[in-house]
């Protein structure tokens, strides 16, 4: 049995698109980054389970175990803990989300509320936020109804209708009624607390669940569904429409392995796939926000080199720096912070941002569609991709020490130009659309005779290479290929052979900076999931989709790996890229409406 303290991923997620917090089974707030994702753990428990660490926990006395599950369809948590005898309490968590004067409410509050379900239950309240990655202990002060934690640059404020001195002294004492606790900035409620808090449960409720009655849903698989998108509706930082990889840092991809990273930033790649994942269910809005951002970093590039991630404030520079007073998640170090991969040249960002705009020129449901001026910056973004489709890179894994000319960089160049070709069709420019025609003409005729190795029976990774990797079967994904093509067909069976434990796929076989990969990555299991379903072996890819359905925590959240022996969840959490997966699965897998109406 794990120790009670001990970090785990069976963690929940509570946000409201400017901020997540993560909750343990027992209830603890363990991670919380304020003011924004990328911003600094004012709960850091995840890395720092020690006395030195920041959570928020209501522990009971004589604790016996716990129940956890989200309300349905929504993003609020509901925790249950009981004693030996029987006696428990409730925690709904949850950040408050709702339309008011004809705009999104999305403050930096969070909001605990517990109430009793039986007995006398004696329970402590132990709140000890955090400041400067840890390092800075706030300067407490209290009022009548409320407690300032003071740190360098930073004051959060505690609003509670629960007996203070307790919460300050972290003393057991008898819960005999429903409390409520706000969390937020150094302001003053404008209405009493509990009439705040029970408001914003109510309305954040009625938010999520009408949001999730929007979506246009499978028929199998739609509790996995919904979770997966609210999930990915979470990783929008809607202030400016960036959307991140996940919500931590340096959780490692597998045990003591070193690969530690910051996934708190906007990738160009991870936020088309989960652009794309919520358009095939009908949220387009997340696009809309999306493009918001993505057009500034378009325009400011003029046509130039552009980064495979930045910050959600559009920040390019993202310096790596390792924190070595934490000692990170489960001891297992290093913690970093920002990401040298800002550095690197990847190729197949071009193709990305192409990819993730082309619905905005052929949807007709949204607000403001794209037209002839945003083809114009697009197109510059265009010729970038045609200039470096065949020049060496770091790739789509942001390999450290060794470029080649990536296959899969070279993939979504080709991406890039066919679909300029087709937005060019919709925009009724037949000049344009033979030019970017014949451009991803000339990528795909290469691609095809340069990534194909007659040794191995299969796409390459790279371009003269023998080495496999996952990502060739994105070319069914993107339709470079007819998936029924043999060459397609041969690709998968010799992925299978070289990189599946069971179910399970890896990214590569080749040795990296760290060795060889020992998880396998959960976004690649599903492209093989996707891949197999195209090729006709639906039956093979359901019984995958069941093994990864079974992998997600009790919450049905994934991370970034899995354990193809204990099963475990490794790598940073929640990853996007895996719950895009769980949505593109159960869209490719799932029975049609109409065999039940």
């Amino acid at each position: 049995m794990m120790n009670a303290h001990q970090p785990s991923l069976q963690l929940g997620v509570i946000g409201n698109c400017a901020y997540n917090a993560l909750i343990d089974e027992r209830g603890r707030i363990v991670w919380c980054c304020l003011p924004r994702f990328d911003g600094d753990p004012v709960f850091n428990g995840l890395l720092d389970p020690s006395e030195n660490g920041a959570f928020w926990a209501f522990e009971m006395e004589d604790f016996a175990r716990s129940e956890q599950q989200y309300e349905p369809n929504t993003a609020v948590l509901r925790t249950r803990l009981y004693d030996s005898r029987g006696q428990g309490i409730e925690i709904t968590d949850f950040a408050p989300r709702f339309f008011n004067r004809g705009r999104t409410f999305r403050p930096l509050s969070l909001v605990r509320r517990v109430n009793v379900l039986g007995g006398s239950p004696r329970v402590r309240v132990v709140l000890r936020p955090r400041f400067d990655w840890g390092r800075a202990r706030p300067v407490v002060t209290q009022g009548s109804t409320h407690i300032r934690y003071v740190g360098p640059g930073a004051t959060v404020r505690l609003n509670s209708d629960a007996p203070l001195s307790y919460v300050l002294s972290e003393d057991y004492f008898v819960f005999d009624r429903p409390m409520n606790f706000i969390l937020g900035p150094d302001e003053t409620l404008l209405t009493g607390i509990e009439d705040t808090a029970r408001g914003f449960e109510q309305e954040t409720i009625a938010y999520w669940r009408n949001w999730s009655r929007a979506l246009s849903l499978p028929l199998e698989w739609q509790d996995a569904v919904i979770r997966a998108a609210i999930t990915l509706k979470l990783s929008l930082f809607e202030d400016t429409g960036a959307i991140i990889a996940a919500m931590t840092t340096s959780i490692p991809e597998a045990p003591h392995s070193g690969r530690n990273w910051d996934y708190r930033y906007c990738w160009l790649r991870d936020a088309f796939f989960v652009v794309r994942a919520l358009n095939s269910i009908s949220e387009v809005a997340t696009m809309e926000e999306y493009l918001r951002w993505l057009t500034n970093v378009i325009v400011r590039s003029g046509g130039g080199h552009i980064q495979p991630l930045y910050g959600i404030g559009q920040e390019e520079k993202l310096p790596e720096a390792i924190l070595g007073h934490l000692p990170g998640y489960r001891g297992m170090g290093p913690v970093r912070v920002g990401n040298q991969a800002q550095e690197h040249f990847q190729h197949d960002v071009y193709g990305n941002i192409v990819l993730g705009v082309a619905q905005a020129f052929h949807d007709q449901r949204l607000l403001r569609r794209a037209g002839r001026a945003e083809f114009g910056f697009l197109e510059a973004v265009g010729e970038q991709a045609f200039r470096v489709y065949d020049q060496p890179d770091a790739g789509m894994w942001e390999l450290r020490t060794r470029a080649r000319i990536h296959t899969s960089s070279a993939l979504m160049s080709w991406a890039a130009c066919d679909r300029l070709a087709k937005v060019a069709a919709t925009l009724g420019l037949p000049d344009r659309m033979h030019y970017w025609r014949e451009r991803a003409d000339v990528i795909r005729g290469r691609i095809l005779t340069e990534s194909w190795s007659e040794e191995r029976g299969a796409f390459a990774e790279s371009f003269g290479g023998r080495d496999l990797d996952a990502s060739a079967l994105l070319m069914a994904e993107v339709n470079i290929i007819d998936p029924r093509d043999p060459r397609f067909v041969s690709t998968v069976d010799a992925l299978e052979r070289s990189l599946c434990d069971g179910p399970y796929m890896r990214r590569y076989e080749a040795s990296d900076d760290f060795g060889k990969p020992e998880t396998a990555f959960n976004i690649c299991t599903f492209w093989r999931i996707d891949a197999l379903a195209r090729i006709g072996r639906k039956q093979q890819a359901r019984e995958i989709f069941e093994v990864m359905l079974a992998s997600r925590n009790r919450l049905g959240l994934l991370s970034e790996d899995t354990h193809p022996v204990t099963g475990e969840m490794w790598g940073n959490f929640p990853q996007t890229y895996s719950m895009v997966g769980l949505i593109n699965a159960a869209v490719r897998l799932s029975a049609p409406w109409d065999t039940v109406i």
